[in-house]
This record gives structure tokens, sequence and C-alpha cells, in this order.
């Protein structure tokens, strides 16, 4: 077997390996995706970027959690990715469209080096049945909704992946891990949820914490910040462009007039690593 190589990045301390399936030999299964993503026993990851699949003119990637489970899309990791790409060549126009398995994206880089870039990362969908939530109405809005220990005002909304919002005064790490993994197995989630604890500072600017799934609590996320901004301007409480402050930094948030979301933000190249082969067989 040749050597198998990964390289790694970062978007606000939420790390990823790019695994490229056409210059390593080996298919990637989820026993590995796991194995690699433990810190203490592998390289340490927030997730595994899967690709470039491509097809034609078409490029594709999968996104996995370090549990091994299959994400359908990541704010971070579309970022990431598309730093890769350029990196290796295999994209050198100043937009390119990336397909997830939610579907295609629109990445422009803003500088020459690809470490910042806005994401059209597509509109917010409230409806119960498409994110999917069980047990309640239409939509879960600002809904009281019973997690742990208490009720707490709840948004239920997809960016691709599935996300439920908790407004709250005051948000922290601590109560991110108590309520995290209660909230991503509740009953009320047939495919686990991502979950975020978000406090609205003013008009243009919200506080949020974040515990996904598959994943335990994150120092940021791409589609966690769209999906707490979706739910802070769907209630009333933002303007059009809102700046998300997580535990890693900050992600620039934008409305379009139409709804459509625009998702900015950095990606830092931390290195290539060569991997054992016993991950692999």
């Amino acid at each position: 077997m040749s050597e198998i190589t990964l390289r790694k990045y970062h978007g606000l301390g939420n790390d990823y390996l790019v695994y490229d399936p056409n210059r390593n030999d080996c298919l990637l299964e989820e026993r590995q995706v796991e194995a690699l993503c433990r810190r203490n026993i592998g390289v340490g990851a927030d997730g595994i970027l899967y690709g470039p699949f491509i097809k034609g003119d078409e490029l594709s990637v999968r996104i996995f959690n370090p549990d091994g489970s299959e994400a359908e899309k990541s704010g971070n990791g579309i970022r990431i990715f598309s730093r890769y790409l350029k990196d290796a060549g295999y994209v050198t126009e100043d937009s390119y469209e990336l397909v997830t398995k939610a579907g295609k994206t629109r990445v422009t880089f803003l500088d020459a080096g690809g470490g910042l870039m806005r994401v059209d990362m597509g509109y917010a969908e409230f409806l119960a049945g498409e994110i999917p939530v069980v047990g309640f109405g239409d939509e879960i809005v600002n809904e009281a909704v019973f997690f742990c220990d208490n009720f707490y005002n709840a948004t239920c909304v997809s960016i691709g992946n599935p996300n439920c919002v908790i407004m709250l005064e005051e948000v922290n790490q601590k109560k991110a891990l108590q309520l995290g993994p209660y909230v991503e197995n509740s009953k009320y989630f047939p495919n686990r949820i991502n979950m975020q604890l978000c406090h609205v500072s003013d008009r243009a600017n919200i506080q949020i914490e974040i515990y996904e799934r598959g994943a335990g609590y994150t120092y940021a996320s791409g589609t966690g910040a769209c999906a707490a901004a979706a739910a802070s301007h769907r209630l009333g409480l933002v303007d059009d462009r809102v700046t998300v402050h997580m535990h890693g930094g900050t992600l620039l948030v934008e409305f379009d007039p139409d709804g459509q979301i625009h998702l900015t933000g950095p990606v830092v190249y931390i290195g290539s690593i060569t991997v054992a082969e016993h991950f692999f067989t």
C-alpha cells in the first residue's frame, strides 16, 4: 500500500481532514472516519471531507461527522473543502459550484490565496416535515419545547441540515454541554439535530454556543451560524446583516430580500499529514 495523506484545515477552530480519493489508493469507510477523527488515538478532527468526486465539470464532496455518520451540509466544511480545491489546483476560478448531499452551493473566493470566501447557503426552511421534526404542527417557531429539565423557546430550521435554535438571555459552553445531548437525541428529531444556544446582543450581532450531532461541542459552525441568524431574523430580532459570535470567532451572515442566505468567513491551512497504513486495513 502506498502512503496515505490527508490535509488538515480549520475554520474558526472547527477543524476538518480532507481525504482525496484521487490522490490516495484506499476507499474511506465509516470505521476509518471514526478512528481518524479521534483526538487521542487518531489525527483528530471535527469531521472528514471526502472528495472531490468529479463528473464532467461537476465537483462534489461527502461530509462525515466524527462518529462516521454522513452530514448533508456544512458551512465551514464547504469553505475548507473549497480552500483545498484551490490549493490542489482543482479550481482556478474566483467562483465555482460545489455539490453536497444537500445540493449545489456557489462559493466565491474573496482573496487570491483562498483564505476568505463567501458561500451562497440557500434558503432557511422552517416546515417541520422538511427538517424533519415530529410531534408538532407545520412549523416550530418560538415554541416551548421540553428538553432535559425545562421548557425552552425553540425554533427549528433546516439550512440543508437540521438545526434547533434555543433563545436564551445568556449562553455559555457549560449550558451547551449540559443541554446538547438531550436536544440532539430528542424523540422529536428522527434524524437527530444540531443545537445552537442563541443570545441576540443587538440587531446586528448574535452570540451562539453549538452542539452538533455526531460531533458534540463545536467551536464554530457555518450552518449553525446561518441557522441561528435565520431563526433570529424570522423572529424579527435582527436585520439583514448579522455578525455571529462563536467560541472560535465570528462569521458574517447576510440575507437577500428574497431570503437567500450568504455566509462569509475565513479558512486556515494547518498541514499535510501522512497516516499509518493500519487505519486503512
